[in-house]
């Protein structure tokens, strides 16, 4: 445990982390000179999810806390960035670091000027280490709520340096995750989303992650959404699988860790399956029902070759992956792919850029294709936009204040990248 600027030994072992954010911009409304609490959020949905029972902790205090990223560079980057942004603007507030870079690099981030502590994984959502008190029914602000099941992973993926800052797999029981989700919909939320590390790794005794969704949906019936974030398609068992395929509660949009299109990188990033594991299970999928398939890609791991590109490349038409999170390769330290002979950096970033485009396009025919259809959506927070069940962003012509409202929707028209429509 790290509080204060005490460290923990660093482990050099690298594991799957499957990446689920949707940027690396950080998430707060800080900006402020005023006297009052921030947690300002990056990387992936845990740290949301986690970042949300900070908020209910820390209470009422000039603190901002920083919940950092350590999946990648420009994640630790970011994170510092953003500690400098804070203190810049609000210099008299406590700043406090905590999330995987903070973890990973202690020394360094409490180097930053203002920080005045850093608080590690294992404390962060403990009551003593903010002087809160636990928050068993906390408040949903949006209609869409994060809640974490997993956390850690048992993986070694030689890509990854997440290990050193969330440790092995460790899951929350599932009476315990059931009771909190339905003390998010009493108080508002509508859609409820799953975040992990390694998130179909979650076992409490014999209940798998299938096991949990089954619990979830029969213990919480006032929940109309359930969606699940980032998966490993070679742990989808069958029980999740006839849930993923049949059951309306749960929305058809899977988000994939995927990572690489050819079998030599894929072994070479030692993740647990080839590539025709991942091409047959969405297959599987598709056929049963109409799902929206997102992907984690690296481009530009070390050896990769343009022909190896061109496999992962084409990974995005032969599935169909219409949302992706695509990253250069960054070589972390103490993981063994660092030491890999390494793809020149403009050559990563070039391969990154193909495959944006490529899905960008795949995107765009996707969104035309659902031009006058009809499409359930819900109002997450004050605004003018929310999600289809496939996770189409919809745009509205005008800012709602029906938050948490499932409205649906005719769709209008499309852009490159979100839908147009009025609610009927």
């Amino acid at each position: 445990m790290l509080i204060g600027r005490q460290s923990e030994q660093k482990r050099s072992t690298s594991a799957a982390f499957s990446w689920t954010s949707a940027s690396l911009i950080p998430r707060s409304p800080f900006m402020t000179a005023l006297p009052r609490p921030d947690v300002v959020t990056l990387g992936c949905r845990l740290n949301l999810a986690e970042s949300e029972t900070i908020r209910g902790l820390i209470g009422a205090r000039d603190m901002v806390v920083v919940n950092t990223c350590g999946v990648t560079n420009e994640a630790v980057k970011q994170s510092r960035a953003a500690i400098r942004r804070a203190h810049r603007v609000r210099p008299g507030a406590e700043i406090v670091a905590t999330g995987c870079a903070a973890q990973i690099d202690p020394e360094g981030f409490a180097a930053l000027p203002g920080v005045s502590r850093i608080v590690g994984n294992a404390a962060k959502l403990l009551p003593v280490t903010w002087g809160g008190f636990p928050n068993h029914t906390p408040a949903s602000r949006h209609a869409r709520a994060f809640v974490g099941v997993q956390n850690g992973c048992d993986h070694a993926c030689t890509f990854c340096a997440i290990p050193a800052g969330r440790g092995p797999s460790k899951s929350d029981p599932a009476g315990a995750v059931t009771a909190r989700i339905a003390a998010l919909v009493e108080a508002g939320a509508r859609e409820v989303v799953l975040t992990g590390v390694d998130l179909t790794s979650y076992v409490d005794g014999e209940v798998t992650l299938g096991g949990l969704v089954e619990r979830i949906l029969a213990g919480v019936p006032a929940l109309p959404r359930l969606r699940l974030s980032s998966l490993d398609t070679i742990e989808i068992d069958d029980r999740l699988f006839e849930l993923v395929t049949s059951e309306p509660r749960v929305m058809p949009h899977l988000h994939l860790s995927l990572q690489a299109g050819d079998d030599l990188i894929l072994k070479r990033m030692k993740r647990r399956h080839l590539r025709a594991d991942a091409t047959r299970m969405i297959e599987r999928l598709k056929a049963k029902r109409d799902i929206a398939i997102g992907a984690d890609l690296i481009a530009g791991f070390p050896t990769e070759d343009e022909a190896m590109f061109a496999n992962t490349l084409a990974l995005i038409d032969d599935c169909e992956i219409v949302h992706t999170h695509v990253f250069p390769y960054s070589p972390r330290a103490n993981t063994p792919a660092a030491r890999m002979p390494q793809v020149a950096g403009e050559v990563a970033r070039e391969r990154a850029a193909r495959l944006r485009a490529a899905s960008a396009r795949l995107r765009h025919a996707w969104l035309a294709g659902m031009i006058g259809t009809e499409q359930a959506i819900v109002l997450e927070k004050p605004g003018d936009r929310g999600h289809a069940p496939g996770f189409a962003e919809l745009r509205f012509a005008g800012p709602r204040d029906d938050i948490g409202q499932i409205l649906t929707t005719r769709v209008t028209g499309a852009t490159d990248d979100h839908l147009i429509g009025t609610p009927i």
